[in-house]
């Protein structure tokens, strides 16, 4: 083959490489911030920026109407993520113009919790005209009435600045309890209902302002309930916009969907569907001296040996497409070993499958199914029986598919799964004994999103 006919390869390394240190990401935000500061030595800025080490600190407003609750849960989130707690009578005491002061507070390496800031949608949109971006925005709402009730019985501790409720949320500590005071700015019914009335008029504006970043959580519930909403929407990363090239293993038993679910997947997503044995055939066809070593392998039905597969595979798997659009792969490895050279070779998954069915279903499924050499039809006998006498006259089984073939082949993919369980240990189990487009949207749930930048160690069952 001429050099100019061959297809174009980015080595894995690279795309592997981008994806765990999230260069994506990182370009962005160093781009947004030069454009944003325009500072006169670009390079020395972004040395700086650099430095600092804050790219992946916690950036959070918090917001709501008086009495929700927002002191409380801010305190909350600083002490769990150790970032700053402003409010606004933090930034006042430094400076009175609001952007200026906040802009103080940015850089910090800790990261930062705006209390109720800002207050209008002109105060959110001087902040980002200074660059200063939240990553989350955190809305707290109740009814009104339960915030009127709320305001009458809020008391404050004098020491502390923490604020307790008569009713809701009294401290545990009696001598905290005997100090408590009730604020001096505590306010009627009716300036509660005033400031209320301002406050809703005001939120509607910086729901649109922040809506990519935004959760809503009521608080009309206990505390500790809230305070546990808002730290898991904080834990969450925010969808990112960076390129995310999936990667996807299926294994599952004979009979267990494979082929059917790589194709809903591939035709879905548009990202490459790639069976081993197809792939390996496909080769052997061809005229080329890899083709010639895979023949004799095929044609005497022994396994072809794991190098000449890996070879085939790599291949493959870093032409263009399947670098830029993603792939998804079934039928290889079959073993712990073959994981292993899958992995050296940098071919890594980000999200492997394990298609479940019991050995009577799988026996089931392919035993009882069989192809009308006439029109490539296939028929089984208790799900999709011949239409008639003569098609069932000419059905042709496959031999592989006897009930002694099969638990030959069960046996042995049972030998290997456990160890393979082990060496993908954040691999996703899919009962597969349902209707294939239920077991797709099992799988499409688990597909779409960032992946998380460390993958966790414990398996999760999805059934």
């Amino acid at each position: 083959m001429d050099s100019a006919e061959r297809p174009l390869r980015i080595p894995p390394e690279m795309v592997i490489y981008a994806e765990k240190h999230d260069i994506f990401h990182l370009i962005q935000t160093l781009v947004r911030n030069l454009m944003v500061d325009k500072p006169d030595d670009p390079i020395q800025y972004l040395i700086n920026f650099l430095e600092r080490d804050n790219v992946d600190v916690p950036r959070i407003i918090l917001l709501g109407p008086p009495v929700s609750g927002k002191r409380t849960v801010a305190k909350k989130l600083c002490e769990h993520t150790q970032a700053i707690h402003i409010t606004f009578s933090d930034i006042l005491k430094d400076d009175s113009d609001l952007t200026r002061a906040a802009q103080s507070y940015y850089d910090k390496k800790q990261g930062w919790v705006l209390e109720a800031i800002p207050k209008t949608q002109d105060e959110a949109l001087c902040l980002q005209e200074a660059g200063i971006t939240p990553d989350h925005v955190v809305m707290l709402e109740a009814p009104d009435v339960v915030l009127i009730e709320r305001s009458s019985g809020k008391r404050i501790d004098p020491v502390t600045g923490d604020v307790y409720h008569v009713t809701f949320m009294w401290p545990e500590s009696e001598e905290v309890a005997q100090r408590l005071e009730t604020p001096r700015t505590l306010m009627p019914v009716q300036v509660m209902s005033q400031k209320l009335q301002k406050y809703h008029t005001e939120a509607h504006a910086l729901k649109r302002t922040y809506h990519n970043c935004l959760k809503i959580i009521n608080a009309d519930q206990p505390h500790v309930d809230v305070f546990s909403q808002v730290l898991n929407f904080i834990c969450t990363p925010r969808h990112s916009p960076s390129p995310y090239t999936p990667r996807i293993l299926l294994f599952g038993p004979p009979g267990a969907g494979k082929s059917l679910q790589a194709k809903l997947i591939a035709q879905k997503y548009g990202i490459i569907n790639i069976c081993c044995g197809e792939l390996l055939k496909a080769v052997s066809a061809d005229e080329s001296h890899m083709g010639e070593l895979i023949k004799p392998y095929l044609e005497s039905e022994q396994q072809v040996p794991s190098s000449i597969v890996l070879r085939v595979l790599t291949e493959r798997l870093s032409r263009m497409d399947c670098t830029a659009r993603g792939w998804v792969l079934h039928g290889f490895p079959r073993d712990v070993e073959e994981a292993e050279l899958l992995h050296k070779s940098n071919f890594t998954p980000n999200r492997v499958f394990f298609l479940e069915i019991t050995d009577d279903i799988a026996i089931e499924r392919l035993a009882l199914r069989a192809v009308d050499p006439v029109t490539g039809e296939w028929y089984h006998s208790v799900y999709k029986p011949p239409p008639g006498p003569e098609v069932q006259a000419r059905l042709r089984f496959n031999p592989q598919h006897s009930e002694a073939q099969l638990l030959m082949r069960l046996k042995e993919y049972w030998s290997q799964t456990v160890r393979l369980q082990a060496f993908y240990p954040q691999a996703v189990y899919i009962n597969a004994d349902q209707d294939p487009h239920t077991v797709f949207e099992s799988l499409e749930s688990r597909l779409v999103g960032q992946l998380p930048k460390v993958l966790s160690n414990q398996q999760t069952n999805e059934n």
